[in-house]
């Protein structure tokens, strides 16, 4: 290879490395995914790359890629105490805790000033409910890279397992302003405004992650607990039939989404809903009872009577539905002697 040859690629490496770290500091992270690649596919012993890869592929989730990247960078360089802690990231989230940890204990014995070690311990710390020693591995994660969202979001996660909810809830909103876009952070802090009773808020902040992620099962059921406690049904039974369309076994889905139907005084819709119910839940004397008022609501009296009689034999001292029974039984035979 001519001097020039090599001088014109040494020039494109360089220009494909900027242009991926431009990618980078945008977030934008499939784009930074595919120019790392193409830098290696120049230079495979690139490790500098090959990091930068491991970390756009955290980024977006794609940990079996990020494992196979990191043994690559450990493979050609055993002492790369990066490369070992992006290993032992990509093996927590892929639940190989054990492992992870043995990584992780290497990279901190090859570098004690990693923040990403020291933020990779937290997180298993966490997994292990060891609580104090999570916070004190993401303070020093902090310490070390102020501006990483992740370690913020571990201090709060130990901070809401040992109920200092206050203090939780002023890590996550400081993980926001580096991520404002992280869902998990997102539903972590409305998981803490829920706690506190701050139920607007909470819809406020799953508005936002709903924005970002339309169908997430997680924020939709946070948004719909918020939204029952608020007693706006309207709302909640939107995302409830967004719900129960992507979670068709889920019974606190049918459930919630009933109880919307009834709060609107749509009953009969209602009624077919807690069919759905009772499938999932069939010796619940509630919702046995449930489905006798929502009957006796629809004038349906007799078969009212009917389901609140077999509420009594699913528990013969639920007041509720002997109750309910007294009185289907009653305006039925009111109905009875009118007809006469």
């Amino acid at each position: 290879m001519d001097n020039t040859t090599q001088t014109d690629i040494i020039q494109d490496q360089e220009i494909l490395r900027a242009q991926a770290h431009e990618h980078a500091q945008a977030r934008k992270w499939q784009e930074a995914i595919q120019v790392f690649t193409r830098l290696l596919e120049i230079d495979q012993a690139d490790e500098e790359s090959a990091l930068g890869l491991a970390l756009a592929m955290d980024k977006v989730g794609r940990y079996e890629k990020m494992y196979e990247v990191a043994q690559l960078v450990i493979e050609r360089n055993p002492s790369s105490a990066q490369g070992l802690a992006y290993k032992a990231r990509a093996l927590q989230k892929l639940e190989r805790i054990s492992e992870a940890t043995i990584a992780n204990d290497q990279a901190l014995l090859l570098d004690t000033h990693l923040a990403l070690a020291w933020l990779n311990r937290s997180g298993l710390q966490i997994l292990q409910q060891r609580f104090p020693e999570a916070l004190r591995s993401a303070l020093h994660a902090i310490e070390l890279d102020t501006d990483d969202a992740r370690a913020w979001i571990n201090k709060g996660m130990a901070l809401l397992n040992l109920n200092h909810l206050l203090e939780a809830l002023a890590a996550i909103e400081q993980g926001l302003t580096f991520e404002p876009d992280y869902l998990f952070a997102l539903q972590m802090k409305a998981e803490i405004l829920r706690r506190l009773a701050r139920m607007q808020e909470v819809v406020t902040t799953m508005r936002q992650a709903l924005e970002l992620v339309p169908e997430d099962v997680v924020s939709l059921s946070i948004m719909a607990q918020a939204l029952r406690a608020l007693g706006e049904h309207e709302p909640l039974q939107q995302i409830t039939g967004e719900l129960v369309r992507l979670t068709p076994d889920d019974l606190l889905a049918w459930e919630m989404h009933m109880r919307a139907l009834r709060g609107l005084g749509r009953f009969e819709e209602a009624a077919e809903a807690i069919e759905h119910v009772l499938e999932l839940d069939p010796h619940n004397v509630r919702f046995w009872t449930i489905k006798a008022d929502t009957l006796y609501r629809l004038g349906r009296y007799r078969e009212s009577a009917r389901i609140a009689n077999h509420a009594m034999q699913v528990d013969v001292d639920y007041r509720p539905a002997q109750r309910l029974h007294e009185k289907a039984v009653r305006m039925m035979y009111q109905h009875k002697e009118k007809r006469k």
